[in-house]
C-alpha cells in the first residue's frame, strides 16, 4: 500500500494543483463560471473592445497564482533541505534568521521611503537582501565555534540573530509609527504585489534556489546517516552543506522578498509528505514542492474568498499550520526533533 501511495503520490498532488489553480482562478470577491473563463481565453486571442473578467483574470489573479506556487514550493524545498542539513525535522526556512533579517529590511526599506526603478521594488530587493543577509551572518558566527559549523551552533546562531533583528524592528516600528500599519500587513504575508512586472525578477532566483536543492538530493540522504559516514562515503560535508544550504536561502530569501513572512509551509509541507515518500529526497524533494504549491495556492483561495475583505495569506497559514504542528507534536513528540 505504501509503495502504490509512494508511486501515485506526484500525479495526486499534481492533479489536485491543477484543479486548485483552476479553482484559484474562478474564486474571489467577485466569481466567474468556467462559461466565463473560457470567453476570457477567447478574448485574449481576439481582442475586440475591453473585457473586464479578461482583465481580473489575465492581469491580476493568473500572476497571483503563480506567484503563490513559486513561493510555496520555494518555501517547502527550502524547508525540506534544512531538515536535512540539520538532521531535525523542525527545522524550516527561518531557522537560521531568515525571516527576521527580510522583514528588518522591508521594513528599513518601507519607513526609510526607499524606490527603486524596476520590476522589482525597493521593499523586495531589500528583503532579499536582509534574508540572505542574515543566513550568511549565522554561518559566520557558528564558524567562530568550528568549521565546518556545528549543527546546534548554526540553530543558535540564528535564534539569537532573529531575536536581535525583532529587536531592531520594533525599535524601528516605534520611532517610525507612521508606517507600522503598511509594515505589519508585510509581516502578514501578502501575494497582492504579485504582477508580470514583478515575477521575472523573483522567480528565475527562486528556480535557481530549488535546482540547486534538488542537484542535493544524493548527498542529501548521505548526511541523513550522519557527517561521519558521508565523509567516509567520500562526500565533503563543509562544502555540500553549504552549497545545499545556499540553494535553501536563495529560494526561501526571493519567496520571502515576494510575499512577505508565510509561516508554516515550509515546515509542514516536507512533514506531510514524508509520511508517505519516506526521507529518500529524490522522492521527497519534488513531492514538497507540489505539496507547498498546492497549500500556498488554497490557503490564497481562502485569503480572498473568506468574508468580503482580503485576509493577508499568512494568516490563513497560521490558522491552518498551527494545529496540523500540534496534532503532531502530539501524535509523534518523541521523534519530531529528530530523523
Amino acid at each position: 500500500m505504501i509503495r502504490y501511495l509512494r508511486a501515485s503520490l506526484v500525479i495526486v498532488l499534481s492533479l489536485a494543483l491543477i484543479l486548485a489553480f483552476f479553482w484559484g482562478l474562478l474564486s474571489g470577491s467577485v466569481g466567474f463560471t468556467p462559461q466565463e473563463l473560457y470567453r476570457a481565453f477567447l478574448f485574449l486571442f481576439n481582442p475586440a473592445g475591453e473585457d473586464t473578467a479578461a482583465l481580473i483574470l489575465f492581469e491580476i489573479r493568473l500572476p497571483r497564482l503563480i506567484l503563490a506556487i513559486a513561493v510555496g514550493a520555494s518555501l517547502a524545498v527550502s524547508g525540506a533541505a534544512f531538515q536535512g542539513i540539520f538532521r531535525n525535522s523542525l527545522a524550516d526556512p527561518y531557522v537560521i534568521g531568515a525571516s527576521s533579517g527580510a522583514a528588518l529590511g522591508a521594513a528599513l526599506a518601507i519607513t526609510l521611503g526607499f524606490s527603486l526603478a524596476g520590476p522589482l521594488s525597493a521593499v523586495s530587493l531589500c528583503a532579499f537582501a536582509g534574508a540572505l543577509g542574515a543566513v550568511c551572518l549565522a554561518f559566520v558566527i557558528a564558524r567562530s565555534v568550528g568549521n565546518p559549523p556545528p549543527t546546534a551552533a548554526l540553530l543558535l546562531a540564528g535564534a539569537a540573530l532573529g531575536a536581535f533583528f525583532s529587536a531592531l524592528l520594533s525599535l524601528i516600528l516605534v520611532l517610525k509609527d507612521r508606517d507600522l500599519y503598511r509594515v505589519y500587513y508585510w509581516l502578514l504575508g501578502s501575494l497582492n504585489g504579485a504582477s508580470w512586472v514583478e515575477l521575472p525578477a523573483v522567480l528565475p532566483v527562486m528556480f535557481l534556489g530549488c535546482v540547486l536543492v534538488f542537484l542535493g538530493c544524493r548527498p542529501l540522504d548521505l548526511l541523513l546517516q550522519g557527517e561521519e559516514v558521508a565523509e567516509s562515503l567520500g562526500i565533503d560535508v563543509p562544502k555540500t552543506r553549504g552549497f545545499i544550504a545556499l540553494g535553501a536561502s536563495l529560494a526561501a530569501a526571493a519567496a520571502v522578498s515576494a510575499a512577505g513572512i508565510i509561516g508554516f509551509v515550509g515546515l509542514i509541507a516536507p512533514h506531510a509528505v514524508r509520511m508517505i515518500t519516506g526521507p529518500v529526497h529524490k522522492r521527497l524533494l519534488p513531492a514538497s514542492a507540489l505539496m507547498g504549491a498546492l497549500l500556498l495556492v488554497l490557503a490564497d483561495i481562502g485569503a480572498r474568498s473568506l468574508g468580503t475583505m482580503e485576509f493577508p495569506i499568512g494568516i490563513i497559514t497560521s490558522l491552518g499550520g498551527a494545529p496540523f504542528f500540534i496534532y503532531l507534536l502530539a501524535r509523534h513528540g518523541r521523534r519530531l526533533g529528530q530523523f
